[in-house]
């Protein structure tokens, strides 16, 4: 397996992939049959533990098997098996064994520093002890545990050999203990020399049980990211079946986990797909493909990307291909396409009216002071407009780049301020003859901290946002009352109403419900979006809307009584 990547590197999912497919060939190399050198003929007993270990898959039932004929060959009454853990710097029991409980097996440990145990596995030679009782080596050893009364130890050891059956590296892994000889028989040289030749075919299988275990483990992990990936993800192997389908993936193409393993033109059916696989493998270049599939039903678009995945031998390992959800992505481009024509035509629409106004009074002097007052209460409005378009591009700008619209915290007395807004709307009646305005407050309000004209704006914008979608007029109440230590605050209209589906999207930037009644209504859609980031992000407060097609609007935000000044700080920094 490659090395880990340092901690504050993030890996690809090209070199994720790339682990997962190596892992995923160890395992299988690793699964086939192991081909250990046989130990020399000893005895017929002892040609029988040399046998041909079985399949890795296998390895466990092998072992057991193993240890039992290592048992019976030695006439041993209990086998145990001490693996060295480096974690702790312990020898410790390991099962199988044989002739003790699996149980005892978890407390059957010593120190590598103590005991014969750790006399064997430091100096890597055999030893044998007639009196576990009385042998001074072996009274750090939990033998007592066992009921020891005579026994072999010889190290598990790992050899390397070369091409040429030559010894490249040699590690001990471990101790292998024989306790017990059997009708009150001593162990004896031969069979010390037998225990040690057997414990060659042990070591051998505990040592690919662990680098086994090891790898399964690292797939698992990398199957897991994958899984996680918001992305899809599916892996084609060199002979064209599919590897891996992560979920995400799986719900792109409506496929369960028993695709995997299939080949992959049996499952994707797209032709542009399959030829950007196909290109791939190839190890040309193949570019970018753009998937639209229907999800839950609702439509979504998938930019699909292929890459060619190799190990560090430059062996091809299949093909990877990606799949990341662009949908927001293309919603976002087309919305700032209408926003572009949107702008374009807020901008040019009252240039054009304040400029046709101003020629008109320029060429003709002979109007009336109430025709002339009329025109000149138009050059006003359409200046407004001009003026909150202006100010709406500049704030949203500030926003995205960071800039955040800075807050002037202070104690700031709810009732006045929003009569002195309701004041305001009502003296520009003439403007909009067929709206009617009315407060509805409390007797008392608390005053609160707030950053009193962005409080300001969020109501004045609501208000004005009213109004542009209530075309044949009607009432726009103000309401506001305490509720769970925060300030409510509501502003209700009797105009066109939302449909059901676009509440959740009217605070988006660029976002506007386009139907036939509202079609005529001007406006770029980053009113709500800018009153959003005033409500939460300078006030940390709560904004949602609450509306029936023909019935209405009312927009709700919520703000707390006493704002940390300092949390707000830190998200307006």
């Amino acid at each position: 397996m490659s090395n880990a990547p340092a901690p504050d590197e993030q890996p690809s999912i090209e070199e994720l992939t790339r682990q997962l497919a190596e892992a995923q060939d160890r395992i299988v190399e690793l699964e086939k049959k192991q081909e250990p050198k046989p130990a020399p003929r000893i005895s017929p007993s002892a040609e029988e533990s040399s046998m041909e270990l079985a399949p890795i898959n296998e390895a466990d039932v092998t072992l057991r098997r193993l240890v039992q004929r290592i048992a019976m060959i030695l006439q041993a009454e209990k086998i145990v098996i001490m693996f060295y853990d480096p974690d702790n710097g312990e020898l410790m029991g390991i099962p199988p064994a044989y002739g003790v409980p699996e149980e005892r097996l978890a407390i059957f440990r010593v120190r590598a520093t103590h005991g014969i145990s750790g006399q064997v596995f430091r100096d890597g030679e055999p030893a044998i002890y007639h009196d576990a009782t009385t042998d001074l080596r072996t009274q750090k050893d939990p033998f007592a545990l066992l009921h020891v009364q005579n026994g072999i130890t010889v190290p598990l050891v790992i050899e390397k050999r070369d091409e040429e059956n030559r010894v490249v590296e040699r590690s001990t892994i471990g101790v292998l203990h024989a306790f017990n000889k059997r009708f009150g028989e001593d162990f004896n040289d031969e069979d010390v020399r037998l225990l040690e030749r057997m414990a060659r075919n042990v070591g051998s299988i505990i040592a690919n049980l662990q680098l086994y275990r090891k790898v399964v483990e690292e797939r698992e992990e990398l199957l897991q990211t994958f899984e996680s990936l918001s992305a899809g993800l599916l892996l084609v192997s060199p002979e064209g079946r599919l590897s891996q389908l992560n979920a995400t993936a799986r719900t792109i193409f409506g496929e369960s986990t028993d695709a995997v393993g299939k080949p992959y033109t049996e499952h994707l059916t797209d032709a542009g797909l399959v030829s950007l696989i196909e290109t791939t493998m190839r190890g040309e270049e193949a570019g970018r493909l753009e998937l639209s599939v229907v999800i839950q039903g609702l439509e979504r678009t998938y930019q699909a990307q292929g890459a060619l995945v190799k190990n560090e031998d430059g062996k091809s390992l299949g093909v990877v291909v990606i799949f990341t959800d662009v949908t927001e992505i293309k919603n976002m481009e087309r919305m700032k396409g209408s926003f572009v024509a949107m702008a374009s035509h807020e901008l040019r629409t009252p240039l054009t009216a304040i400029k046709g106004f101003v020629s008109t009074l320029l060429m003709d002097d002979t109007f009336e002071p109430e025709e002339r007052r009329e025109f000149y209460m138009i050059i006003d409005q359409e200046c407004d407009r001009l003026t909150r378009l202006i100010n709406d591009l500049l704030n949203t700008a500030r926003i995205e780049s960071g800039e955040s619209l800075k807050p002037d915290y202070k104690m700031v007395d709810v009732t006045p301020l929003l009569e002195k807004i309701i004041k305001i709307q009502d003296a520009s009646k003439d403007r909009r003859p067929t709206h009617s305005f009315r407060l509805d407050l409390p007797a008392e309000l608390p005053r609160i901290v707030a950053d009193e004209d962005k409080f300001d704006q969020i109501v004045t914008n609501l208000i004005g946002n009213a109004l542009k979608y209530s075309p044949n007029g009607g009432e726009v109440c103000v309401h506001a009352f305490i509720e769970n230590d925060c300030l409510r605050v509501g502003v209700q209209d009797q105009g066109l109403g939302i449909p059901k589906e676009h509440l959740t999207k009217v605070f988006d930037k660029f976002h506007r419900v386009n139907n036939e009644d509202n079609r005529k209504i001007y406006g770029t859609g980053l009113g709500l979006y800018l009153v959003k980031h005033l409500v939460e992000q300078v006030h940390l407060g709560k904004i949602w809307v609450e509306s029936e097609v023909g019935e209405g609007s009312t927009f709700w935000f919520t703000v707390p009584l006493r704002i940390d000044v300092d949390e707000a700080k830190k998200l307006n920094d």
